[in-house]
């Protein structure tokens, strides 16, 4: 299955079932690189239909204390983008059609040439990318190079997303469009569900691609009213609080948590 057909073949699936997809994010590496493949498999066996895996970096300046911490321990136990493709590599030899994307800084993205990291990701499985850093309008390489490697461009909307930037931020977006509920880092704090709502209207209003809405979300409470409005939920700091907390002990709790979420998104009510 090529990587547009996953990460369609998966949103299909989801509204099939009349719900949103459960997009889960993890980082590379924490604890260490030798612990990625069974949290990776406990995010799939606990119900996730995407996996974000995070490429950790030294100045991770979109992401709160959990995600940086997750840089700090993964980066302290030597990982490299070597070892991030041959993680995300191993995770497409034990699962065929989940969907997964790598999220992560410029820097790493650019140090040994976009047009190089472009053909490895694809190499290794890789269905797209979210880089956090670059904004769309000073998107000369790494967007174009992604697109021409057939690897999906990710692109972020925030609160502060107005109508006359929203075109720039969907030109050459596909895959799914991110949501950033909150104008912060990511980590505890959590938008109004009323904020929510009426921005997914607005994105949905203006792409036909699905519209994912992440950081903040903790509880299967708070996943299932986000899941009634968005196309998918994206958690990550929780999940990465987990990890942290057990370390190469966590896939049994991460599974727990993520099984959790997923009971919280089955089929949901219409939306009035």
């Amino acid at each position: 299955m090529t990587a547009t057909d996953r990460l369609s073949a998966c949103f299909a699936k989801c509204r099939s079932e009349n719900r949103a997809a459960l997009i889960t994010f993890v980082t590379a590496g924490d604890p260490t690189p030798g612990d990625s493949a069974a949290i990776l498999d406990a995010l799939v066996s606990g119900g996730a239909d995407i996996i974000e895996l995070g490429m950790p970096f030294t100045d991770p300046m979109a992401d709160g204390p959990a995600i940086q911490l997750a840089n700090l321990r993964s980066l302290g136990a030597g990982t490299k983008t070597a070892d991030i493709l041959s993680i995300a590599a191993a995770f497409r030899q034990r699962h065929l059609d989940v969907p997964l994307i790598l999220m992560g800084y410029a820097n790493p993205m650019l140090r040994r040439g976009v047009g190089w990291f472009a053909a490895e990701a694809l190499k290794a499985g890789v269905d797209g990318v979210i880089c956090v850093d670059i904004p769309p309008e000073e998107d000369q390489e790494i967007g174009p190079a992604l697109r021409n490697a057939g690897l999906h461009l990710i692109r972020l909307a925030t609160p502060t997303t107005d109508t006359a930037r929203l075109p720039a931020v969907l030109d050459g977006a596909s895959g799914f469009l991110y949501y950033v509920s909150v104008a912060g880092i990511t980590g505890k704090q959590q938008a109004q569900q009323a904020s929510i709502e009426n921005a997914v209207a607005k994105l949905k209003a203006a792409t036909d691609i699905p519209v994912a809405v992440g950081f903040g979300v903790r509880t299967p409470e708070q996943a299932a009213a986000i899941g009634r409005v968005a196309d998918g939920v994206v958690v990550g700091s929780a999940i990465i609080d987990v990890v942290g907390s057990h370390g190469s002990a966590a896939p049994p709790f991460v599974q727990e948590y993520v099984a959790s979420l997923r009971a919280a998104l089955q089929a949901r009510e219409p939306v009035a």
